[in-house]
């Protein structure tokens, strides 16, 4: 909520701030061909779902990077839409990849890797009865 709130704060006032010196006219414009944008990307996503996919595929990227890119991808979309100046420096930003993983890391929580201990002195094998009592 207080992320939210912080938000809410910064974008009334760079919109303000950015508004006041350009004028309503070129702020007008610039908010519907952000709009615009926003739409475009998010009609064309299936262009760069597919991309990433077959970099999937070809084990380029890994699947924690597959997510990250088209999730920043569609939400860089969305802000985009939505109206104010803030929204659509971040919205831009996260469509680079480079940004978008700043942001991801930033507030993405950080989970330890879980890996299988080792041990070589156990065989692995199946018992396989023909029998049908149980003994």
């Amino acid at each position: 909520m207080i992320y939210f709130l912080i938000y809410l704060f910064l974008e009334v006032v760079v919109t303000v701030e950015i508004a006041s010196r350009i004028g309503g006219l070129a702020t007008f414009l610039e908010i519907v061909l952000s709009a615009f944008l926003g739409i475009f990307l998010l009609m064309n996503f299936r262009h760069t779902l597919s991309e990433n996919l077959f970099a999937l595929q070809t084990r380029q990227i890994t699947m924690e990077s597959f997510t990250k890119r088209n999730m920043t991808g569609l939400l860089g979309a969305i802000l985009l839409i939505v109206p104010g100046f803030l929204s659509d420096i971040i919205g831009i930003l996260m469509q680079f990849s480079l940004f978008s993983s700043l942001i991801i890391n930033r507030f993405s929580r950080k989970y330890p890797t879980q890996t299988k201990s080792k041990d070589d002195n156990v065989i692995d094998a199946e018992i396989i009865n023909d029998s049908t009592t149980l003994r």
